[in-house]
């Protein structure tokens, strides 16, 4: 064994540094650092990992293996630093140009001193990985490295802009199946199992290297000269009859059609793909082993119009990621907005074909502006490209700005520039970066030659600040006639900012609309075109679904917040009235009580099933957190009412179900939870909506949750329906947090402070909401302050969108004064907390802050 010092190499590398490197030294602490990032990728070229990994039989063992890391450095520098965050004993034999060499291994580094001369040089080092990025179950196990947890299972380079081809060779238990992100070379039985040995990758970033293994089931599709895998766990034929065509029919129709829009074929050898069982993210793109969620590919019979989009949509928006990501890649996490601004903005194009029923535009608006709002609109917004200075904190990142604000930005960019030239310039990009880094501003160079607008200054507002600008809307009749309609721009966070878009504006009559588009650049903008127009009955502004904004008709607007119906107005002009109105919900320029009768007044009426969901959605946030207990009780009976009859007179299942899962949701009066009941032991047949194991899983845990009396019962019998063993052990994890018992719900509570108990994470966000269920804050409100405490530990040990999602999963069911003064009494007393999980609470937490000040106006 070669001697390894294990020390806090801070001060050491420093001087290394100094010594060794032009310039200022690099910082070098934990994670890695900006300037630790550009003085390597100053110096090293042509990097090539070889690893051995072997994978033992038993979970509680450590994984280990063996890196040989290839590299020529440009320029005589010393040492060289490797990045590695697994067990303080994790380094073993080191070997430079294969000798024996001593290193010093601390703050998450190994530093090997490569004395002298530049060019080609090899380390090998002999490791054991962490769990914390290997996924393991006694099952199978899947790596996820991203954005930068490559480190904690083998020393490494971990960052973006350093591509490097891999070669692994993975030996794994008796039974298993591996895949890889190369092509399979050779499969062999050794002493310790069965080992599987891959070509060399293409280059690729520490963070989409990848592999996972286990006792996977493999299907085989050929479609146009392709071969598509996907290996999978489910045990229900008719599951897998009803779902695998469709799920490599639609990867194949993604493929087809970006490799038509780039003009760049597949840029990869393969392409597998991997159903997860509760995997933490709807997918991630791995080049030749994408992994998904299982339950996201796989459907219940019956599924709903949003499940089907939503399934279309994410594997679109994996397969987009292959061009927009892996083949061209960020330099740096604070361009991670990049790869999947275009994988959304793609997902959108790519699906429109496969739904031609479905409104396109409607289906954009409800999928983007929503959520995206759900942020802009609170204290913690944030703005879509955010500066980063250690990729430690690479996962706070990610959000609602990324995946739904910077979607419609870049349909702004194509709006303001052209269809044609946005795609020529993002053909440039890729084939100009094609398997290396490029930025932001390098497209935004490429795209400047295209186009004689100023990109550089639309920029800064769009993608470098945060918000949303607020547009009043001021009528001026006379005589029956439009005199005159303004449009008042401002900036809510009083910076003077001025947000240049497209906006259109509706003027509705009794059975038309007309539309009248203008543009936004300026203060105070007077529509001149739609003087003279007869008075409308109601302004929609914002009718395209383009404009992004928070509209405000004035006091003197006809029908002020009023929603027209599908007489009158077409769908995704219903859908942005609707939008107008949530956001003066939460304003307090109209109340939760009347905009719950309106929704309810309105869904007999409603014919487009997107809109249908929108109004649900709404209706049920506004039921458990904007209505007070005493007009939630009162409005209960009406509500299910509407919903009950919709569900029985829908005309198609997917309907029906839509209805039948906010039903369930909402469900409150012993009437209505008897009929659920027994529709669950299917006493009571729901006509034309079969209900598979998934919804009646959702409803056993919704029955239990409301107490009614036979709940023991309900869960032992579900538990015992469900057949396939990943499903069955999730629910059995959160059936504790379903308890009436507030003793054992407090044991689920305390028992999320071990890290390991927090492993599962989607197991353990369905277990927070149940604790926090609005049926049991008033007992939960004593899981808020030590919740907040435990989000610095969550963002360090868990993937990237766990600490919002505890966040939303801990305050979602509050709506009272006491638990906002608990989060605000928090962050006062914390200063100093991180900037960007202090807005993560924010953000979280601004549907609390309003809900406690509505409720207190109201009463």
């Amino acid at each position: 064994m070669i001697p390894v010092r294990h020390a806090c190499v801070t001060a050491a590398l420093l001087g290394f540094l100094q010594a060794g490197c032009r310039g200022p030294a690099a910082e070098v602490g934990r994670g890695v650092s900006r300037s630790l990032a550009q003085q390597r990728v100053s110096t090293l070229a042509d990097v090539r990992y070889a690893l051995d990994v072997e994978v033992p039989p038993d979970a509680d063992r450590p994984v280990t293996g063996t890196v040989r890391i290839q590299f020529v450095r440009q320029r005589a520098a010393s040492p060289v630093i490797l990045d590695f965050a697994g067990p303080a004993d994790g380094i073993g034999a080191v070997t430079l140009d294969g000798r024996p060499v001593d290193v010093t291994v601390g703050d998450e580094h190994v530093v090997v001193p490569v004395q002298g001369r530049a060019g080609q040089h090899q380390i090998t080092i002999a490791f054991t990985a962490s769990d914390g990025a290997l996924n393991r179950t006694t099952e199978f196990l899947h790596t996820l490295f991203v954005p930068d947890r490559a480190r904690t299972a083998f020393p490494c380079f971990d960052q973006p802009d350093i591509k490097a081809r891999y070669t692994l060779s993975l030996t794994v238990p008796p039974g298993w199946t591996a895949v890889g992100n190369a092509p399979l070379v050779a499969v062999d039985t050794v002493a310790t199992g069965v080992q599987y040995r891959f070509r060399e990758t293409a280059p690729l970033p520490t963070y989409l290297f990848a592999f996972a293994a286990g006792r996977f089931d493999v299907a085989t599709h050929v479609a146009t000269g392709r071969t598509l895998r996907m290996l999978h766990r489910e045990t229900d034929p008719e599951r897998l009859g009803r779902n695998v065509s469709e799920i490599f029919e639609l990867h194949v129709q993604a493929l087809d059609w970006l490799e038509s829009y780039t003009g760049i074929p597949y840029p990869f050898e393969k392409f597998d793909f991997v159903a997860i069982p509760s995997f933490q993210y709807g997918g991630m793109e791995h080049p030749g082993a994408v992994l998904y969620r299982a339950s996201t590919l796989f459907l219940d019979e019956s599924p709903t119009q949003a499940e089907l989009l939503g399934r279309a949509s994410l594997i679109a928006h994996e397969t987009a990621h292959m061009w927009f990501g892996d083949l061209v890649t960020m330099r740096w996490f604070d361009d991670v907005w990049m790869k999947e601004v275009f994988a959304n903005f793609m997902a959108a194009k790519i699906v429109n074909p496969a739904f031609p029923s479905i409104d396109h535009e409607l289906r954009f608006f409800l999928a983007h502006h929503p959520a995206a709002y759900a942020v802009d609109r609170t204290a913690g917004a944030n703005p879509i490209r955010q500066d980063l200075e250690n990729l430690a904190e690479a996962g706070t990142l990610y959000g609602a700005i990324i995946y739904q604000k910077a979607p419609i930005v870049m349909r702004q960019l194509e709006h303001r520039i052209g269809a044609a030239s946005l795609r020529d310039g993002l053909r440039m990009y890729l084939e100009r970066f094609a398997f290396g880094n490029a930025d932001w501003s390098d497209l935004i160079a490429i795209l400047d030659e295209l186009t004689p607008e100023d990109l550089v200054l639309w920029s800064e507002i769009w993608v470098q600040s945060a918000g949303r600008p607020r547009v009043d809307v001021l009528l001026d009749t006379v005589g029956g006639r439009i005199r005159g309609l303004e449009l008042l721009q401002s900036d809510p966070a009083g910076r003077g900012r001025l947000w240049p878009q497209p906006v259109v504006v509706a003027l509705g009559y009794e059975d038309s609309i007309v539309r009248i588009p203008a543009r936004m650049s300026v203060p105070r903008l007077e529509v001149e075109a739609a003087e003279g127009h007869p008075a409308p009955l109601f302004i929609i502004a914002g009718a395209d679904g383009l404009s992004y904004a928070h509209f405000r008709p004035g006091a003197g607007t006809p029908g002020q917040f009023a929603v027209p119906d599908h007489r009158s107005a077409p769908a995704l002009v219903r859908a942005v009235a609707w939008v107008t109105r949530w956001d003066a919900v939460l304003e307090g320029d109209t109340d939760a009580t009347s905009f719950v009768q309106s929704v309810l007044a309105a869904l007999p009426q409603e014919p487009d099933e997107l809109n249908v969901q929108l109004l649900l959605q709404l209706l049920e946030q506004a039921y458990w957190r904007y209505l007070t207990p005493a007009d939630r009780l009162a409005a209960a009976h009406d509500i299910e009412a509407v919903l009950w009859s919709e569900m029985e007179r829908a005309a198609t299942s997917s309907r029906k179900a839509t209805y039948f899962e906010s039903l369930t949701s909402v469900a409150y009066t012993p009437g209505t939870l008897d009929r659920l009941e027994a529709a669950w032991r299917g006493a009571h047949q729901l006509h034309g909506l079969p209900l598979g194991e998934r919804r009646l899983t959702a409803l056993a845990e919704a029955l239990a949750l409301r107490n009614v009396p036979a709940s023991n019962q309900i869960l032992s019998r579900q538990l015992a329906r469900i057949e396939n063993s990943d499903r069955r052990a999730r629910f059995a994890f959160v059936v504790p947090a379903l308890s009436a018992d507030a003793a054992v719900r407090d044991s689920v509570f305390a028992s999320f402070r071990d890290p390991a108990n927090r492993e599962r994470e989607p197991w353990v966000l369905s277990a927070m909401a149940y604790v926090n269920h609005p049926v049991h804050a008033d007992h939960a409100i004593r899981y808020v302050r030590p919740a907040l405490e435990l989000v610095e530990e969550i963002q360090r040990t868990g993937d990237i969108f766990f600490p919002l999602r505890w966040l939303h999963a801990t305050l979602d069911g509050h709506a009272t004064r006491e638990a906002a003064d608990i989060v605000r009494d928090f962050l006062a007393e914390n200063p100093d907390y991180p900037a960007r999980l202090r807005n993560k609470i924010l953000q979280a937490a601004d549907g609390l802050f309003r809900a406690a000040a509505l409720r207190a106006s109201y009463d």
